[in-house]
């Protein structure tokens, strides 16, 4: 079992990325679950969210307390939360920044961790003009866990689930945030 922690900030999309991550799973006869926590519902404000991915049923049903991934939407949250908090020294770390890993590892003083790095907040800002990151987020986390989830279906699930909501236009400029995303993060 793979358990995904997302750290973002309230209207960023992270809630909705790791629904779209376990409906893909499930979409290709994987487990999955995805849960949110957050406090008083605003804007703006720090909230996770959590995943869950195995080929056998999940029989837990909490909060993910020592992920094997951290995906961090929104990158000024390094500096206010505790996000390597109940991770091992295996943990991945997949990370919105114009930093490289190597960058990060030094902000951050940690040694023996893979660190994956992408821009995007710019890839959003280019492909549809507001800083929604959370579908680049969830290209890069795809190709980071290459294996576990493919692309095309999370494709189908974007469509899915914004299909009716927003304008073709809008619609197709997700579906390239997500491809670059999947193309340009960089990993050490």
């Amino acid at each position: 079992m793979i358990e995904i922690r997302w750290h973002a900030r309230g209207g960023q999309g992270a809630v909705t990325a790791s629904k779209i991550l376990a409906s893909s799973a499930i979409r290709e006869g994987k487990y999955a679950q995805s849960a949110p926590d957050y406090g008083a519902e605003r804007a703006g404000a720090p909230l996770r969210s959590f995943n869950r991915v195995s080929e056998k049923p999940i029989t837990l049903h909490c909060l993910v307390l020592h992920p094997d991934i951290v995906v961090v939407v929104d990158p000024t949250l390094l500096k206010t939360v505790p996000i390597l908090e109940g991770t091992s020294e295996n943990a991945v770390l997949v990370i919105n920044t114009d930093k490289t890993p190597e960058e990060i590892r030094n902000m951050l003083d940690i040694k023996d961790r893979k660190i994956y790095t992408v821009n995007a907040s710019a890839i959003a800002m280019e492909e549809f003009g507001k800083p929604f990151m959370n579908v680049p987020m969830l290209g890069a986390l795809v190709k980071v866990i290459e294996n576990l989830v493919s692309l095309d279906s999370v494709k189908e699930d974007i469509k899915a689930t914004f299909g009716k909501k927003v304008s073709k236009e809008l619609l197709e400029a997700n579906l390239r945030a997500l491809e670059r995303a999947y193309r340009e993060v960089k990993g050490e």
